[in-house]
């Protein structure tokens, strides 16, 4: 595998005729366009990996007079900007992705959740959402979508929080279950996916899902685009076939100094160099919303570290005690320790609130502390305490 030249794919930006797509879309059954998404393997792009076809299948279940479909372009994990550029450069992939998943749940309106930085794209989005409503339009399918600006809330990334802002409530996240496929927006069905799945989603009815499952391994089907950047000589947005392994993926844009790739933004994993040629990128092994950064001999993962719990002890909602003290006080023991205040081994007690972290915590963002805290800890451990 680490010779293995890297599978550099061109789906997501692919030149594509968007109405031919939506024309066999709109002639297929829910059924029909439902199995093709579980036929492909698709899984959530936005990191958490849940299978696209069965959250339609749950959420076309449902039985509701109203029932919606919102896409998360909330992109606030650090280190991550796909997201941005997909919908500057193919924003009516996304729309058509929404309106696919529009007729395979029975859902006739459709949100997009829109990172409140990336306001500046919203004239041209615009121009091309209502070019896009004449298309639907004239093909006789009743779906709407509209834009609603996020207001730079990191915790409004996680569903249920994203929801509530929609809804012109503080963004905190909400008990679970019930699960957005029953109760989402508006306390109604809703399928809530990420730019990248919706876009994804359009290209498997375009290419046919035997054709997709061509690319990736049997866990983590497709190509994935991934923002690169960090230690890299060739920073920038790369779609890659997944299943790659992190030394392959380094040989290709690494410095030739690389000690660590963080995989999965602030909330993903720390892979040494001495784990590069045996960790997977891909659901097999360590999964990503698409943030790669690379750190070369030159960076402290001290303060690598430090940086991330600093952005986690900001971003906590504060609502539940084991993320808002949790934060604070991995961010406080890492400084004691670095200072000489207290023993190295009180790393180990930090280790151990990280993992009553991943279990008592709300939400994503309380769970997913422990991730990088520990794989930097366990493996940076001497730059830490010295």
């Amino acid at each position: 595998m680490e010779n293995k030249e890297l599978n550099k794919v061109d789906i997501i930006f692919e030149k594509i005729d968007y109405k031919e797509v939506l024309v066999k879309a709109l002639k297929m059954t829910k059924e029909e366009i439902i199995q093709e998404m579980l036929d492909s393997g698709l899984k959530g792009r936005g990191g958490a990996g849940f299978p696209t076809g069965l959250k339609w299948r749950y959420t076309s279940i449902e039985k509701s007079d109203e029932k919606y479909v919102v896409c998360n372009a909330d992109e606030g994990e650090p280190g991550t900007f796909k997201d941005r550029e997909i919908l500057d450069r193919v924003s009516n992939k996304v729309h058509g992705g929404m309106v696919i998943a529009g007729k395979a749940i029975g859902a006739k309106k459709g949100i997009v959740y829109l990172r409140g930085e990336y306001r500046y794209l919203l004239p041209k989005l615009m121009i091309e959402l209502n070019l896009f409503h004449k298309m639907i339009k004239e093909l006789g399918f009743d779906f709407t979508i509209e834009y609603r600006m996020g207001s730079g809330a990191y915790i409004c990334g996680e569903e249920s929080a994203l929801f509530e802002s929609i809804e012109g409530f503080r963004g905190e996240p909400r008990n679970k279950p019930p699960y957005p496929t029953v109760s989402g927006l508006f306390n109604k069905p809703t399928s809530i996916n990420n730019v990248e799945t919706l876009v994804t989603a359009m290209m498997i009815l375009y290419h046919g899902a035997k054709d997709f499952t061509k690319y990736g391994t049997r866990d983590s089907r497709g190509s994935k685009v991934f923002s690169i950047s960090g230690d890299t000589p060739t920073p920038g947005i790369f779609e890659l076939e997944l299943g790659m392994s992190v030394l392959q993926f380094v040989n290709e844009f690494g410095d030739g100094d690389t000690k660590a790739v963080q995989v999965g933004g602030a909330s993903g994993f720390c892979v040494p160099r001495k784990k590069f040629a045996e960790t997977i990128i891909g659901f097999e092994g360590v999964p990503t919303g698409g943030s790669m950064k690379l750190f070369n001999s030159s960076r402290s993962m001290y303060n690598v570290l430090h940086n991330y719990l600093d952005f986690f002890a900001e971003e906590s909602c504060g609502q539940c005690t084991p993320c808002r003290v949790g934060c604070q006080q991995l961010l406080k023991g890492v400084e004691k320790v670095k200072k000489g205040e207290v023993k190295s081994i009180y790393l180990n007690e930090l280790v151990k609130l990280a993992d009553t972290m991943k279990i008592a915590a709300k939400c994503g963002l309380g769970q997913s502390v422990g991730n990088a805290f520990k794989s930097i800890v366990e493996n940076f451990r001497e730059e830490i305490i010295y």
